[in-house]
């Protein structure tokens, strides 16, 4: 079946959830966790992406984020193409790190907002990363730390999350790890992460009820929310991608970038894609790279096709520039 499209509007409420492909660990240290969050960090900040909550594990990362003015692909993107560019170079790997297609769940705020923050957050304890809620005020690898202000981060936003728990800050914070400590006994939760219809309407017994009494409602595996939510997000979707297919504004930032830069050092563009390795080829060749890249989030593979090199190539010309 099809994957569907990404339903990216930007400011939309999004629960992202990171997997290394076949299960493998995405961080070996604390070195790899400091660098996964100082990249996660500098790039919401620069992206306009609000990050609300968060947890990285061994071999996958949650996160709970509002999307910036250029959507979540962008983000997630130039995300996980530096990181597993950096992973690879320093651990003497190759090949790709995490799952091809990382899952984004758009998310009903006035209903989901404090349980996804909660459920994101009490990752480590479910995975006995963590024995126990004292143990979780300071652990360093989740934004719990963050809203318990044990930990700082300044691109956390911290003052947002605890505004559901009250107008104090002692307070909220106080009813924000109690809601949090009552959440341990609720286990893996999948009506917040399963699929589709079961996931719109809350969980099984829901969907049970509504099917004995024969009554319909709007569902989406990519939505976690009522059926009126969910209708209203597909529609708002398909308005957008009305609005932004005819412009393919994804292709003509790369035909630009690669006619703007060719043309300043003088190269001929099938030069360049025909693999050529003159000297004043392979500097254009870099420029382009890092501008697709670093600046435009353009996946490696994508690139690597139009210079002319192969994904391998780029991603080594991505690490001597440390991205």
């Amino acid at each position: 079946m099809p994957r569907q499209a990404r339903l990216d509007t930007p400011g939309t409420l999004h629960h992202v959830i990171i997997r290394g492909i076949e299960k493998k660990r995405v961080v070996g240290d604390d070195k790899d966790r400091k660098e996964f969050i100082s990249r996660m960090g500098d790039l919401s900040t620069e992206e306009k992406t609000t990050i609300y909550a968060w947890a990285l594990m061994s071999n996958h990362a949650h996160i709970l984020l509002r999307s910036g003015p250029l959507g979540l692909s962008k983000f997630m993107r130039r995300l996980l193409t530096g990181y597993a560019v950096y992973y690879n170079n320093r651990h003497n790997r190759h090949g790709h790190l995490f799952q091809n297609r990382f899952k984004s769940i758009v998310c009903e705020e006035d209903a989901y907002f404090q349980e996804l923050v909660r459920y994101i957050h009490l990752n480590p304890i479910r995975a006995g990363m963590v024995p126990n809620m004292t143990k979780l005020d300071g652990y360093s690898w989740c934004g719990h730390s963050v809203i318990m202000g044990r930990k700082r981060h300044d691109w956390q936003e911290r003052g947002y999350v605890l505004n559901w728990f009250g107008k104090q800050k002692k307070e909220a914070k106080n009813r924000y790890r109690r809601y949090v400590q009552e959440g341990i006994s609720l286990g893996d939760r999948p009506d917040l992460v399963g699929g589709g219809l079961i996931r719109s309407l809350g969980g099984w017994s829901n969907v049970i009820s509504m099917r004995r009494h024969g009554a319909q409602d709007f569902s989406d595996e990519r939505i976690l929310g009522s059926g009126e939510f969910v209708e209203q997000i597909i529609e708002e979707a398909e308005d957008l991608v009305k609005r932004q297919l005819p412009a393919n504004r994804r292709q003509k930032t790369i035909d630009k970038i690669l006619q703007d830069i060719c043309n300043m050092r003088g190269v001929n563009i099938m030069e360049l894609s025909s693999g050529s390795r003159r000297r004043f080829v392979s500097e254009a060749r870099r420029a382009i790279v890092c501008r697709l890249v670093k600046d435009h989030g353009i996946p490696l593979a994508e690139v690597a096709r139009h210079v002319g090199v192969s994904t391998s190539a780029v991603s080594k010309i991505i690490s001597r520039e440390a991205i």
